[in-house]
């Protein structure tokens, strides 16, 4: 009796997979701008970190290291440092409560009624838009002469059409602020109207429609329709206003000089005023990197509550 064996059936090991070649393209495309991010925002701010923990003297080529002392000078009362920030850190946010809502408002207003077929409305659109592209030093000068003590236009026609005597807006606190705020408003109106108008367009007429159907007033179509639709603009409006105005740097310099008695000094104009004419330059990076921080907190903490309304309006 013969036995068959049945063939050995030879089971190879698959072939190991190729090591995945990574591509090297995307990286030489953001090498330029990741060199430019290093050399111009790293670079600085470590450097700026540097200066404010040692006493940072030109003249003196040994840079001690104090640590946090500038840092603590700003939170020790009675230090000119802590007094000054503080003090314009103050007049930096009153400037922004105040001009942010009017800077809304008035956008939102003007947006409304020149995205209604009224005739001439390209015309007006330019017309408030055009102030933007003015540089703050001619925005400056120009409010300066216009609400001048003596001889500013606002004077002159209160003198011709009241008989009144002239205000003296610059050297009078709280009055001083009044250029400052009404000037700001009319060179950045134009910027936060074109989005609102932007934003117009995209809203479908037929919401519109049905709720003219359904009885809806103006009013309530405004309420319930157009500014829940415009919630995300809103938000993006909002933040970037507020952080510009938290950038007051040229308005006061030019119209005020922040004057009077510091009145309408900024953060930022003082900041360069104790880096740059004090030569004070630690205690200007400490300055720096506390208001730095504020803005961050301030950011996050707009986002988060704006988002979370914009969020529950679209629920």
């Amino acid at each position: 009796m013969t036995i068959t064996r049945a063939p050995t059936r030879t089971t190879t090991a698959p072939a190991p997979a190729p090591r995945r070649r990574i591509p090297l393209e995307p990286y030489l495309y953001l090498l330029p701008h990741a060199l430019l991010f290093f050399v111009f925002t790293v670079y600085p701010i470590g450097y700026g970190l540097y200066i404010s923990l040692h006493r940072w003297d030109l003249l003196n080529p040994v840079k001690t290291f104090v640590g946090s002392e500038f840092y603590r000078n700003l939170f020790t009362p009675g230090t000119p440092q802590a007094d000054f920030f503080w003090k314009t850190l103050w007049n930096t946010t009153f400037f922004t409560v105040v001009s942010v809502p009017l800077l809304m408002a008035a956008a939102l207003g003007l947006a409304l009624l020149l995205h209604r077929p009224i005739f001439g409305r390209t015309f007006f659109r330019a017309v408030f838009f055009m102030p933007g592209i003015l540089t703050v030093s001619v925005m400056g000068i120009l409010w300066r002469w216009m609400f001048d003590n003596q001889i500013g236009l606002v004077n002159a026609a209160r003198d011709a059409l009241l008989g009144a005597p002239p205000i003296p807006w610059l050297s009078t606190e709280g009055l001083a602020w009044v250029p400052i705020v009404v000037g700001t408003v009319w060179w950045t109106l134009g910027f936060n109207m074109t989005l609102y108008l932007a934003a117009l367009g995209n809203v479908p007429l037929s919401l519109y429609e049905a709720a003219s159907l359904d009885g809806a007033t103006p009013w309530q179509s405004l309420r319930f329709i157009t500014l829940p639709l415009l919630a995300p603009v809103t938000l993006f409006v909002f933040v970037t206003t507020a952080l510009s105005s938290f950038q007051l740097f040229g308005q006061s310099l030019l119209i005020t000089g922040g004057g009077p008695s510091r009145s309408t000094q900024s953060v930022i104009q003082y900041i360069t005023e104790e880096g740059f004419s004090n030569a004070q330059y630690s205690s200007a990076a400490a300055m720096g990197f506390v208001f730095g921080l504020i803005m961050l907190i301030f950011t996050a903490a707009q986002f988060g509550i704006m988002a979370r309304d914009v969020k529950g309006d679209g629920a």
